[in-house]
């Protein structure tokens, strides 16, 4: 990615005290099995290591290694039966889910030959669990409980481990990037408009304004001829041009894309909503023409870019990118009711991940609906699984994750250069149109290949929102 970013997650692990001194072969075990545990944890994250605790008050220095890091998610390894103080105040002053893994070291006892100690340090499944829910539910904690063993291996622990980090990715990202507003959504797309200091304040995200006469001169310094010729052999090597592309046809383009990237990291970019109303002359018009491919090739690069202004639109599009390395906009196009379809798709900007052949770019004389004319490109999402995901907001600004998964089948596409797909899914398309438009979403939403709502409620989980899922 462009701008990266590395989830911050504290782990700790937890026994009760009282029972060292009685075992005293019970401690390096519980070392050994938690050093082993924290070796487990994708290194796709920055670890940050309360240790294992035994006492409150190594609890309480846990809590302030984890406050002062700024984590994004706590894992907690249950060794054996603790008290819930042991956890507690590692976790108490934080706003962040805290996931209990319960991981039994051994598949089966062998009963005739377990001592207490053997029972206490490798066969507790941990009768702790329902004591930490408890408390972490009256203290207002989000949380979750995976359970499995670590004999042999355990794959659905593992990937549940995973997939949280992946779910945690997404704040960091959220907290140590920007999104850029170029310009202002639609005019008259109400749907679209956002109160920027609300979404600070509940979604950790910064808006950053900027003008276009600001973007037409981005790439007035852009002269060193390697790296413009490198970029247009990308662009060319990313895209089908109608009628044969050329660096020197893409030239000007992959300036604005060199430019562009420069930008994104000096601004420390992750998002952009874009919308020009203009009237597409002069410099702004050479902008305005290429603008729909040069943004395409961000997002290649894990930027999410959306069109018509539309900032929560770009938000689903970062959070699918990041979890499943897709993010397409989308918004409802068709039905096809003797297929038993929907069309979903978009004109602009895409993300070439999500396409299963060459996508093309071709000059069109005007952008419907919009100012001016010039490229558009097509993607061709894979056929198979698709997730679909809406960010909405209630009449108080709390904001609402809508979400749905379908396959996208094989069959006539439209041509006319907008990317589409055939969309199917098991509650029918009139009944799957009713839903997800009951949810209240904007009209737009971002596409995904693969299914990704178990990932995407986790997502939901750490930022506290609510998920209206419509269809699996």
């Amino acid at each position: 990615m462009l701008v990266e970013t590395r989830a911050r997650v504290g782990v700790f692990s937890v026994a009760l005290g009282a029972y060292l001194p009685q075992f005293p072969s019970l401690e390096s075990e519980f070392r050994a099995q938690y050093e082993a545990f924290r070796g487990t944890l994708p290194d796709s994250v920055e670890l940050v290591d309360g240790g294992l605790v035994t006492t409150k008050e190594l609890a309480q220095a846990a809590g302030d290694r984890f406050r002062a890091a700024d984590v994004d998610l706590v894992i907690l390894q249950l060794l054996t039966y603790a008290t819930s103080y042991n956890m507690l105040p590692a976790v108490r002053d934080l706003d962040v889910p805290v996931v209990l893994v319960n991981v039994q070291k051994k598949k089966a006892p062998d009963y005739a030959h377990t001592d207490t100690a053997t029972w206490l340090g490798e066969l507790y499944a941990c009768g702790a669990v329902g004591e930490m829910v408890a408390d972490l539910e009256r203290a207002g904690k989000r949380h979750a409980v995976i359970t499995g063993v670590v004999e042999g291996g355990d794959p659905q622990v593992q990937a549940e481990i995973e997939d949280w980090c992946r779910a945690a990715q997404v704040r960091r990202r959220f907290r140590d990037t920007n999104l850029a507003q170029i310009g202002r959504p639609y005019p008259g797309m109400m749907d679209l408009y956002i109160d920027e200091t609300n979404l600070y304040h509940r979604m950790f995200l910064y808006t950053k304004q900027f003008d276009w006469e600001k973007m037409w001169a981005i790439a007035d310094d852009i002269t060193e001829e390697a790296a413009i010729r490198a970029k247009a052999q990308e662009i060319l090597d990313t895209f089908d041009i109608e009628g044969g592309g050329t660096v020197e046809k893409v030239w000007e383009m992959a300036r604005y894309v060199v430019a562009f990237e420069q930008w994104v990291k000096d601004e420390r970019i992750a998002l952009i909503a874009s919308h020009y109303d203009g009237f597409a002359q002069g410099k702004a018009g050479v902008l305005d023409s290429m603008l729909i491919p040069a943004f395409s090739m961000l997002i290649k690069q894990g930027v999410a870019c959306a069109v018509e202004g539309d900032i929560k639109v770009a938000m689903a599009m970062s959070i699918l990118k990041t979890i499943s390395g897709t993010g397409q906009l989308s918004e409802m196009y068709s039905i096809d009711f003797e297929e038993d379809i929907c069309i979903i798709g978009h004109s602009g900007s895409g993300d070439a991940d999500i396409s299963c052949k060459k996508p093309t770019m071709k000059i069109v004389p005007v952008f419907h609906g919009k100012t001016g004319g010039g490229y558009l490109t097509q993607f061709y999402p894979h056929p198979g699984p698709v997730t679909f995901l809406g960010i909405t907001q209630d009449r108080d600004g709390h904001f609402k994750f809508v979400a749905a998964e379908g396959v996208n089948e094989d069959g006539p596409i439209f041509t006319f250069g907008d990317t589409n797909m055939r969309m199917r899914f098991s509650c029918g398309a009139r009944e799957f149109c009713n839903r997800w438009s009951e949810a209240g979403p904007t009209h737009h939403m971002a596409a995904a290949a693969g299914r990704h709502i178990d990932t995407i409620q986790k997502v939901a989980k750490i930022f506290a929102v609510p998920v209206d899922v419509i269809t699996r």
